[in-house]
């Protein structure tokens, strides 16, 4: 039981780090940091999962540090760059990505207790996840760090701060996004799959920022895709769909 939530703080550590390196105008450690921390984040509960360590005190501890990690760490870190120049405005911004993150958890953790929910419901998030939402907010410094000759600038800050409420609202909005957990690859597709996974890691780690910007783009060309798919399986499923289950 020690090594999950041993992953978990230093999880923690990682996105505190970020927050630092931010304070210090070190922004590519900050947030590679951040994306650290949400990397581990994502997978002390799938590692306490498989080792059968779960326990209520590493449940807490997770939820904790998601908070931290998907709430405050890019929040902190977006404003220490740019939504500082925007004055109050940004600042608002901040504060309202970081309730919007806080108010997912909650109800994510609210739904996976909901028994009653149709099983193939279970397939899509209610609202952008806290970790997509984390590397979403972060947008403005991939493209800062691209060295597109774009400068932090009081128009860009409050370009950023709209960016930044967008973001908190997908958080807590009914969206239905789906989430891949039922996907299955038949066994004639592992291998181009796997190949697919290693050429995205091996992408990422080569040309980050372009790798992340068009990671950013593409999830956010999928999202009314998703909500298309959603309605659907709720008509073949026989379901009424209220407007706000879908929007």
């Amino acid at each position: 039981m020690v090594l999950p939530n041993l992953v978990t703080v230093l999880a923690i550590c990682a996105g505190l780090s970020g927050i630092r390196f931010a304070f210090e105008d070190r922004f590519e450690p900050a947030v590679v940091m951040v994306l650290l921390a949400a990397f581990l984040d994502g997978i002390d509960g799938r590692l306490a999962r498989m080792l059968k360590a779960t326990s209520k005190f590493g449940a807490q501890m997770d939820s904790l540090a998601d908070i931290v990690n998907f709430g405050v760490a890019p929040a902190l870190v977006l404003y220490a760059f740019l939504l500082d120049r925007a004055g109050s405005p940004g600042w608002i911004a901040a504060l309202l990505f970081t309730i919007a993150c806080g108010m997912r958890l909650a109800r994510f953790n609210v739904l996976a207790d909901d028994t009653d929910q149709p099983a193939w419901q279970t397939e899509y998030f209610v609202g952008v996840p806290a970790p997509a939402g984390a590397v979403l907010v972060m947008l403005p410094l991939y493209l800062y760090f691209l060295r597109l000759g774009l400068e932090p600038s009081r128009p860009a800050a409050f370009v950023a701060t709209g960016f930044t409420v967008l973001v908190a609202f997908l958080l807590v909005s009914r969206l239905p996004v789906y989430s891949g957990k039922s996907v299955k690859v038949p066994g004639d597709r592992v291998l181009p799959v796997i190949l697919g996974v290693v050429l995205y890691i091996l992408l990422l780690m080569t040309y980050p920022w372009y790798t992340l910007t068009a990671s950013v783009a593409g999830y956010l060309l999928f999202l009314p895709f998703s909500v298309r798919a959603y309605s659907k399986r709720a008509m073949r499923e026989g379901e009424k769909v209220p407007p706000s289950d879908i929007g």
